[in-house]
């Protein structure tokens, strides 16, 4: 027979729950503190004022214009202060940036490969720590998304959730566990230049892809990248893939959208199955309903030679956008193959990622122009890990909308 608790006890154990607590707060804290000051996400813009201007400007302007309601941003000292930001009701966001501003978009920036900049090399016994770190960090999210995300699958089977709610939850675990698991094994350092707005327009975002990596460091810092109000991407991805079950069960739950397509390796053309496109279009039509954007990689396969610029350009997202009359937006990743190279594995010569979000939209007029803005942006910030100087993006624009007004005529 069990004695009934005595009032010490009673306060003993709420004692003990309290102190509990209060050490698992600290720990997140120290955890996250770490990370920051060690290997954490660092935040910067890139983009230029006058620049900004100009895009602002150029606001109503059917072929190209900056998102709706941007931040307007004013210059003070060496910095850049946002505004307040606007939604399309009128109503004030209460976030508001601070971030650096370099001198011009082209600023020089620490692991730019030429131009007079020299990337830092990792010492063996550094290549060796980050090559166990990133291990450890493939192996972790392999054991965590199968945990998370077949509970959710079971459930949607029961019909606790629908199917629009279990590619959301999909996504948002996913993110979830990507975020917290870099925090915790912190094996490479992340530049962030976002791009936040409160109340994005449905896009087809487009980024170049250079590492098996790319997938996780996404999902990891899309939050810091596009800000809490973003719209889930819903990724095109090639139908081999489902053969590994990690990328089955998190590709199918999240809904991404398969394309059908001769099996090859990395760096040789591309046989699609152009009867997967019909479906591509049907689904991606459903995504916007459904409150996602789609993301597609315009090289149409993993890069085995990223140092040596990007590959031939396809001009799917451009067709994509067309037809389901969506803006174009761009990212751009850079230093994910000095952890993980296509060709020479996990050789972890570097760790500092960077990743860019571009705070404007495109309606582009033909394929070509796409083509040639993708290679143009994405691909030197892919290969130099920086921006265009201003004097080249502002003589882009310009051909970019002398090319749309030609085509209206």
């Amino acid at each position: 027979m069990m004695l009934p608790r005595t009032n010490t006890q009673h306060q003993k154990s709420r004692f003990t729950r309290a102190v509990a607590c209060l050490l698992l707060i600290l720990s997140c804290n120290i955890v996250t503190r770490t990370e920051a000051l060690l290997f954490g996400v660092r935040k910067r813009s890139t983009l230029p004022i006058s620049l900004i201007s100009k895009l602002q400007d150029q606001q109503q302007h059917q072929f190209y214009h900056p998102v709706n309601n941007a931040a307007p941003l004013q210059e003070t000292g060496s910095r850049i202060y946002a505004s307040s930001l606007t939604s399309n009701e009128g109503s004030p966001s209460s976030s508001s940036a601070l971030t650096d501003a370099p001198n011009g978009a082209g600023a020089s920036m620490a692991t730019s490969t030429t131009k007079g900049a020299t990337r830092h090399q990792l010492k063996p016994w550094q290549s060796t720590l980050t090559r166990i770190g990133m291990m450890s960090y493939v192996v972790g999210m392999c054991v965590a998304l199968p945990l998370t995300l077949i509970p959710q699958k079971l459930m949607y089977k029961m019909g606790v959730m629908t199917k629009e709610q279990k590619e959301h939850y999909a996504v948002a675990t996913s993110a979830f566990c990507a975020r917290w698991l870099l925090r915790l094994i912190p094996f490479c350092r992340v530049t962030i230049y976002p791009y936040h707005h409160p109340n994005p327009v449905e896009s087809v975002w487009v980024c170049n892809h250079s590492s098996l990596l790319d997938i996780f460091i996404m999902l990891a810092c899309d939050r810091q990248l596009r800000g809490s109000t973003r719209r889930p991407i819903k990724t095109v991805y090639w139908k081999e893939l489902e053969k590994n079950p990690i990328c089955n069960l998190l590709f199918k739950q999240a809904g991404f959208i398969p394309v059908q397509m001769a099996a090859n390796k990395a760096g040789e053309d591309n046989d699609y199955d152009k009867s997967s496109f019909k479906r591509l279009l049907k689904d991606s039509k459903q995504a916007f309903k459904d409150g996602f954007d789609m993301g597609i990689l315009p090289e149409g396969q993993l890069n085995p030679t990223p140092e040596k610029g990007l590959l031939p350009v396809f001009s799917g997202a451009f067709t994509l956008a067309r037809m389901s009359r969506r803006p174009i937006q761009m990212m751009a990743m850079n230093g994910a193959p000095d952890l993980w190279h296509p060709m020479h594995g996990m050789h972890c010569i570097g760790r500092h990622v960077k990743l860019r979000a571009y705070p404007y939209t495109f309606r582009f007029a033909n394929s070509t122009d796409f083509v040639d803005t993708f290679k143009t942006i994405v691909g030197h910030f892919a290969l130099y890990g920086q921006d265009l100087s201003e004097e080249e993006l502002n003589n882009l624009l310009c051909k970019i909308l002398t090319s749309s007004a030609n085509s209206n005529k």
